[in-house]
């Protein structure tokens, strides 16, 4: 016999807890059961190791809108973070419900059931489950292999080559030149780290580069409203002050791109040794947050570069060597390490093998309802955090709308959701409007997203207010179904 339960949650990251903790509070008498396929919880937070690693939201909406972060310090270090969601988990019993060495390898919706059966890879072995609901919190790329191009020659180069997801933590890096290939967050972050912790010198190594801002990691607004107000007032007032300065910040960007770039070049500028190359250097081509700008907390990374710990080259790579890599402009870069700081590889359900009734669903041919559910896949859900704002807000009001869901179809007694592709009705668009390349090498891959709502994948969390947390359930792109042991009973 299979166990079965109300809801599976698979990922115990931020967004499994934050399923977790709103089952418990709106939807009290329902089972479930959260798996995760590692051995800790945390998700992202537990994977990556590498030095300096820390969030790039501010903590006051990353952290949950259920459990206020009270530190004053709003950039928060990888371990301040998960030892932030343990306690999470310890308050609320949630830690009672996670199974952790649970990997789901395939999960098949049944009609004539109306559940979904999963086939789950425990310690090794292979067991059956059942479930009502499925709800995917596995985030959205592959946390077994990051995205590396093929680099000719690398096979020659006598040194080490890491990829920052696979950091190793006992890696002796004091003394050595280091070459940081990429410019995104996990770069940023990384080079003043290993500069200030023994590393010989350090290079970023970019083909184009990103928009970097620089903002305090302890905010003057948080230390007053903490030192003036009690604990939970203060709390939601930092949080909104950060929610409105993240909304009109990407706002503004959006609507007067030059305007935003002067900033933040001047950003640069002024923190960087007279005479330097900004627009070469961190002057992209792209408009700011046509991919996700990063941040440089107290301005870190020009700092390092100012005080001549790290530099930046801006080039094209022709091959690896023995002693470093050749560009090809004609220059070398000498390296004992090199980290590929090269992005990721885009996932969706942990990679588990998605069908309906034994027929497998290609996610491309699905579309998303309010960016948490797709066509052709009933009784289930799936976060993907915003990319202009912390995961987190979306996180937390897409399990809202989840438990409002399954409460309206215990009122009415409905037995099935789905939402119903809208047809040649809606124009389809990508599901993410985001250009970085992580996202456009996996455009055939993912689900499609509509030009009109609730199809449109929204990046805006004070719309997302009215339209997920107020929204009505029984919208009319929602099909709900009642079973057929009700229907009989009821005719």
């Amino acid at each position: 016999m299979s166990e079965h339960l109300d809801v599976v949650i698979v990922g115990a990251g931020i967004s499994g807890i934050s399923a977790a903790w709103h089952l418990q509070d709106r939807c009290p008498t329902k089972s479930y059961a959260i798996l995760e396929r590692r051995e800790n919880l945390g998700g992202t937070w537990d994977l990556f190791k590498y030095p300096g690693i820390r969030s790039d939201s501010d903590m006051f909406t990353l952290g949950f809108r259920f459990k206020p972060w009270t530190s004053e310090k709003a950039i928060a270090d990888g371990p301040s973070i998960m030892a932030y969601l343990k306690d999470t988990v310890a308050e609320y019993g949630i830690d009672k419900h996670i199974r952790y060495s649970h990997k789901v390898l395939a999960a098949n919706w049944s009609d004539e059931d109306n559940l979904w059966k999963l086939r789950v890879e425990r310690d090794g072995e292979e067991i059956e489950m059942t479930s009502s609901f499925l709800f995917a919190a596995s985030g959205y790329y592959n946390y077994d292999e990051g995205y590396t191009p093929e680099f000719p020659g690398s096979e020659d180069f006598a040194g080490t080559i890491i990829h920052p997801q696979h950091w190793p933590e006992d890696l002796d890096y004091s003394g050595k030149r280091i070459v940081v290939i990429g410019s995104g967050a996990t770069a940023v972050t990384l080079i003043p780290a290993l500069a200030d912790s023994g590393a010989g010198h350090v290079t970023m190594l970019q083909r184009s580069p990103t928009y970097i801002g620089a903002l305090p990691d302890v905010d003057p607004f948080t230390v007053r409203t903490n030192k003036v107000l009690p604990e939970k007032p203060a709390y939601v007032l930092n949080r909104w002050k950060s929610i409105l300065f993240q909304s009109a910040q990407y706002r503004i960007s959006r609507r007067f791109p030059q305007f935003m770039r002067k900033t933040l070049m001047t950003m640069a500028q002024r923190r960087l040794p007279q005479g330097y190359d900004v627009e070469k250097h961190f002057g992209p081509r792209y408009n700011p947050w046509d991919e996700r700008l990063c941040l440089a907390p107290n301005g870190d990374l020009f700092k390092t570069i100012r005080d001549g710990k790290a530099d930046v080259v801006t080039d094209t790579i022709e091959r690896f060597t023995a002693t470093g890599i050749k560009l090809t402009s004609g220059q070398e870069l000498p390296a004992d390490i090199i980290v590929t700081a090269t992005g990721l590889n885009l996932q969706l359900f942990g990679g588990a093998a998605i069908e309906r009734n034994g027929v497998p669903i290609n996610l491309n041919d699905t579309m998303a309802f309010k960016g948490m559910m797709l066509t052709h896949m009933p009784n289930m859900a799936f976060t993907i955090g915003y990319t202009n704002a912390s995961w987190t807000l979306k996180a937390d009001l897409v399990s809202e709308f989840f438990c409002r869901v399954l409460n309206y179809m215990d009122e009415k007694g409905y037995a099935t959701v789905e939402p119903q592709h809208p047809g040649n009705k809606v124009d389809e668009r990508p599901l993410m409007d985001f250009t970085p390349g992580y996202v456009l090498r996996a455009l055939d891959y993912l689900p499609k997203a509509g030009h009109v709502a609730p199809w449109r994948l929204k990046q805006n969390y004070l719309l997302d207010i009215g339209l997920i947390r107020r929204g009505k359930v029984d919208d009319e792109a929602l099909h709900f179904t009642k079973s057929p042991a009700r229907v009989g009973a009821s005719a």
